[in-house]
C-alpha cells in the first residue's frame, strides 16, 4: 500500500478519475476502456498501472484480454465518498458522458452473444455437451442440490430449459429467466412436451424480474462466461435468494481457449475458485462446496453456496 500522499496523487488526474467512475459501473477490458475514453491502449495502460499501484483497482488476465475491476469495497468506498462529496458539475457531466458511451460496450457484447444464440439455439444442448459429458454434469448437480425439495427454483439464463426439465419436478415452482426470446420459445416447446409446469420470463441476469428473497434455490448453469460482470450477476442472484436458500453456479474452470471468444462468444475464459469465492462472500453467501469435473476439453466446476439465515430475535 502506497503512502496516503501517493495514493491521492494517483487520483489527481482527469483520465484516472474517469476510469474509476467507469469501473464503478462495470468491469471492463483495457481495450473497452480505451474505446470509451477515446485514448490509445498504451496510454490507458499507463494510467491503469498507476491506479493498480495505488491499490484501488485489480487487473485480471484472461487469455489475451486484461479485465479491470475495483479493489474491495472497504478500500474504495471511502475514496468514492470523497469523490462524490467534492465532485463539480463539469466532472459530473464528464462521468455521465462516459456512462452513456459504456452502453455501446454493453450493446456490442450483447449483440455478439445474441448472434450466437440465434444461430445456435436449436443445437444449444449439443454444443454444451461437447465440452464435458452433460450426463456427468447433471448427476453432479443432483448431488450438489441433495434430495431435499427445491421450493421456488430460479434458473438464470435458462436457455432451452434443460435445468428446469431436470430439477422442476422437485420444485414447488420453477421460473426460468432468459434475455433471448428465441431461447424462451424453444424452452416452452421443450417443457410443454415434457409435461413440466414452469414460468418462463424474459429478463436480464443483472436485473431479475423478481422480488427480494423470493427464491429458495437459484441455478446459474453455463451462463457466467457470457457475463460482462459476473460479480453483479451473483449479487443479483443473492438478492432474490431467501435466507437459508442455495445458489449453485455451474461453469468452466479457468482455461486458455482464446478461440472461444470468437467461435462461441465467450466473454470470460472460465473462473478461478478464489475469484468465485470472493464474489460469493461479497454477496453474503457462504461457499460450502466446490466440485471439479474433468475429462472433457474443458473442466466444468460446480460452486455451491448458501445465504445465511436471519437470526431469530429472542423473547425478552
Amino acid at each position: 500500500m502506497l503512502p496516503l500522499s501517493d495514493r491521492l496523487q494517483a487520483l489527481a488526474d482527469a483520465t484516472r478519475l474517469r476510469i474509476l467512475a467507469l469501473l464503478r459501473v462495470m468491469e471492463l477490458s483495457v481495450g473497452e476502456l480505451a474505446q470509451v475514453l477515446g485514448q490509445s491502449q498504451p496510454r490507458v495502460s499507463r494510467h491503469l498501472k498507476i491506479l493498480a499501484d495505488a491499490g484501488v483497482l485489480e487487473r485480471r488476465k484472461e487469455g489475451s484480454w486484461v479485465f479491470l475491476t475495483l479493489a474491495e469495497a472497504a478500500r474504495v468506498d471511502p475514496m468514492f465518498a470523497l469523490i462524490d462529496a467534492w465532485s463539480d458539475s463539469a466532472t459530473d457531466a464528464s462521468f455521465a458522458a462516459d456512462a452513456a458511451r459504456i452502453d455501446a460496450i454493453r450493446a456490442d457484447r450483447a449483440e455478439a452473444a445474441n448472434r450466437y444464440f440465434a444461430g445456435h439455439a436449436e443445437v444449444w444442448d449439443q454444443i454444451r455437451s461437447l465440452h464435458v459429458a452433460e450426463s456427468d454434469v447433471e448427476r453432479a448437480i443432483d448431488r450438489a442440490l441433495g434430495a431435499r425439495p427445491l421450493g421456488t427454483l430460479i434458473d438464470i439464463g435458462t436457455g432451452t430449459g434443460r435445468m428446469i426439465e431436470l430439477l422442476g419436478p422437485r420444485a414447488t415452482q420453477a421460473i426460468g429467466i432468459d434475455r433471448s426470446s428465441e431461447m424462451l420459445r424453444l424452452a416452452r416447446v421443450k417443457l410443454e412436451a415434457a409435461g413440466i409446469s414452469s414460468s418462463l420470463r424474459q429478463g436480464d441476469m443483472y436485473a431479475l424480474p423478481l422480488a427480494d428473497a423470493s427464491a429458495d434455490s437459484v441455478v446459474i448453469h453455463q451462463v457466467l462466461h457470457y457475463a460482462h460482470s459476473p460479480a453483479a450477476a451473483i449479487a443479483e442472484a443473492a438478492r432474490v435468494l431467501a435466507p437459508g436458500g442455495t445458489l449453485l453456479v455451474v461453469d468452466f474452470a479457468a482455461h486458455d481457449r482464446e478461440e472461444l471468444r470468437t467461435t462461441d462468444a465467450h466473454i470470460r475464459l472460465g473462473f478461478e475458485d478464489e475469484a468465485m469465492a470472493g464474489w460469493f462472500a461479497a454477496s453474503s453467501l457462504v461457499m460450502d462446496q466446490v466440485e471439479h469435473l474433468r475429462g472433457g476439453e474443458l473442466t466444468v466446476t460446480l460452486w455451491r453456496g448458501s445465504k445465511a439465515d436471519v437470526p431469530q430475535r429472542q423473547a425478552a
